[in-house]
């Protein structure tokens, strides 16, 4: 079996928009959605109410890609920061400009979409839910 390294994020309790986001604005297909509720019972830890409709594990494919993401269980907020980005790399710079302004929708960008000396199009954003995206166009090759 091959190793392979999978993103994963934890979201605070809008996990199912972060889905419906990543759908739209990066053609995610969602392979897999579990809530907490369709867990299996555990008399020793009963289930909180607040924690039923909330996403227990989602994975979803965008491209040749799998990112993972949950809800973060109630009383355990995640911790937003940027130990960990996102980098969408594409081949195209349209879909590169495409992708970047439809993920800086209710984020905010710290490198707006630009030629660099590495990529015909690069910038840096982070998402309505805290997530940090670098948008990368690959050179083309000589």
């Amino acid at each position: 079996m091959t190793l392979g390294l999978v993103p994963y994020l934890f979201m605070d309790g809008n996990a199912r928009e972060a889905i419906s986001f990543y759908e739209q604005v990066l053609g995610a297909r969602t392979e897999f959605v579990q809530a907490f509720e369709a867990m299996p019972a555990n008399p020793d830890f009963p289930l909180p109410e607040e924690a039923k409709g909330l996403i227990a594990h989602a994975m979803l494919s965008i491209g040749e890609s799998t990112l993972m993401l949950s809800d973060s269980f109630p009383g355990n907020p995640p911790q937003q920061g940027n130990q960990v980005t996102l980098c969408i790399m594409s081949k195209d710079k349209e879909r590169s400009r495409t992708v970047f302004e439809a993920l800086q929708q209710g984020g905010q960008v710290q490198m707006p979409l630009q030629e660099t000396f590495f990529s015909p199009a690069y910038g840096t954003l982070t998402d309505k839910f805290g997530v940090t995206f670098h948008i990368s166009t690959e050179a083309p090759q000589p």
